[in-house]
């Protein structure tokens, strides 16, 4: 993705903020640190005497009953830890292709940036973790340095999100754009879309005479936010849905402000293994049935992101 303010979604308006009561330090006391893989929670049960699709997945899935999801669960609203289980627009989303399907989906907790090497050696089935669908990780892209990284994986499109700016409550440092942040301290959870934007803008702040970006990754957007929170940062970037619900909830809703437009929205797809097309195509054809009977609506008007909604599950549709 390059560095545009504009957006890239048919949608006309910006995506409403998701009501929950899970402020930031409540996200980090539930969700504790990205890497805590050995702890996983079931979306759905697996029952196919009675699921329409059962017979479109692998025989060896099937025969399982499960598929094993990775995925970063600290980021709420899109999925965070609740009473010990993975909540959230993707656990939703899942326990309904669940049905469709006949299996459960067991979610595995892991750092974002090595979901895809997890994939990739055969720990996961599948990602869901708010990832975006581009043509870089469709092509195993370092998006860093433009160099062929890896096989790259398959997304199944299910959502769409674009990039929005957090800042702290009233906006001290009167940020409003990209163009704000050079000379500036911004934090951010390292291998996501927003550090890809943030590179691009910080070659642009050079290029313009100005001074760089002094970029703060972590490993947890939970962990971006508390620096921008304690003023370590003057702003945090992270998909819209995450942006406007932090601003609604953190602090009753005294912590965070977003500021200016969405940048560069796209699709969230499904991740999975170009070795795996016959699962990719079951899911499409989930998605595709909950979009259909209507369960996919209902899920997101449960979380206020009615605005990020697609009509068709695409295969690889991101740019």
């Amino acid at each position: 993705m390059t560095a545009s303010t504009t957006r890239r979604t048919t949608a006309a308006q910006s995506r409403l903020a998701a009501v929950g009561a899970i402020a930031v330090a409540g996200a980090l006391l539930l969700t504790g640190c990205g890497d805590q893989t050995d702890k996983g929670s079931d979306s759905g049960t697996a029952d196919t005497s009675s699921a329409p699709l059962a017979d479109r997945l692998p025989a060896d899935i099937r025969k399982a009953g499960v598929i094993k999801v990775g995925s970063d669960i600290a980021y709420p609203p899109v999925e965070f830890m609740k009473d010990g289980k993975a909540a959230g627009i993707d656990p939703d989303i899942a326990a309904a292709l669940g049905k469709q399907l006949g299996v459960r989906f067991d979610f595995q907790n892991g750092k974002f940036d090595q979901l895809i090497v997890g994939l990739q050696s055969k720990r996961f089935n599948v990602i869901m973790s708010a990832m975006n669908d581009t043509k870089d990780r469709q092509n195993g892209i370092d998006s860093d340095t433009g160099k062929k990284a890896g096989n790259g994986i398959d997304f199944v499109d299910y959502f769409t999100a674009g990039t929005s700016i957090l800042v702290q409550k009233g906006n001290p440092k009167g940020i409003t754009s990209l163009d704000d942040l050079c000379g500036q301290v911004v934090a951010l959870q390292r291998g996501t879309t927003s550090e890809g934007i943030a590179n691009a803008q910080n070659k642009k702040c050079t290029e313009d005479g100005k001074k760089a970006i002094k970029l703060q990754t972590y490993d947890t957007d939970p962990e971006a936010l508390l620096r921008l929170k304690q003023g370590a940062s003057v702003a945090d970037l992270n998909d819209f849905p995450v942006a406007a619900y932090n601003a609604k909830t953190s602090g009753g809703g005294k912590d965070f402000e977003v500021v200016g437009d969405q940048i560069e929205a796209g699709p969230y797809g499904i991740g999975v293994s170009k070795e795996s097309t016959q699962l990719r195509d079951a899911l499409q054809a989930a998605v595709n049935a909950i979009i259909e009977n209507g369960e996919y609506t209902k899920i997101l008007e449960k979380w206020n992101v009615t605005d990020g909604a697609v009509t068709e599950a695409k295969i690889n549709g991101g740019s």
